[in-house]
């Protein structure tokens, strides 16, 4: 963790009370890939929100590819016990390469940007695919 303290937090949980819209922005831009910056961090009109109006991201891509092409690839992503005992490390590369998978079957299937899809999984790593593929071509998960 990058806090060290309680008043760390508190500082930050302050920050980002007083000055919201720059807090977000700043994290955005620091954690998040962007394919188009945004232009306006909070679009708000009672009782609707706007966030990061302008910009364009994908989910999937935050959560495995800017790491592989930082050189984490080959280390684990995602860590799962299940039950009796099963145990299974996925690296950022392996994860990867299913999430594509499945992203590729879904627009054999007709799937595209803008569709819902319905996901109906016990949780273990292949849900996680499902969900990450779905984001990865613009689909709507349920």
């Amino acid at each position: 963790s990058r806090l060290q303290s309680v008043s760390d937090y508190d500082a930050l949980y302050q920050d980002s009370i007083e000055n919201n819209e720059r807090f977000w922005s700043d994290l955005a831009k620091e954690k998040l890939h962007w394919f188009r910056p945004f232009d306006q961090v909070l679009e708000w009109h009672e009782p609707f929100a706007k966030w990061f109006v302008g910009g364009k991201t994908n989910a999937s891509y935050n959560c495995l590819d800017r790491h592989i092409a930082a050189g984490r690839g080959d280390r684990v992503a995602l860590l799962f016990e299940g039950e009796p005992g099963d145990r299974r490390e996925i690296t950022y590369a392996e994860l990867h390469r299913d999430v594509c998978k499945l992203a590729n079957g879904l627009k054999k299937l007709g799937i595209v940007a803008g569709d819902r899809v319905s996901i109906y999984m016990p949780m273990t790593p292949e849900l996680i695919v499902a969900m990450l593929a779905c984001a990865r071509i613009g689909a709507v998960h349920s």
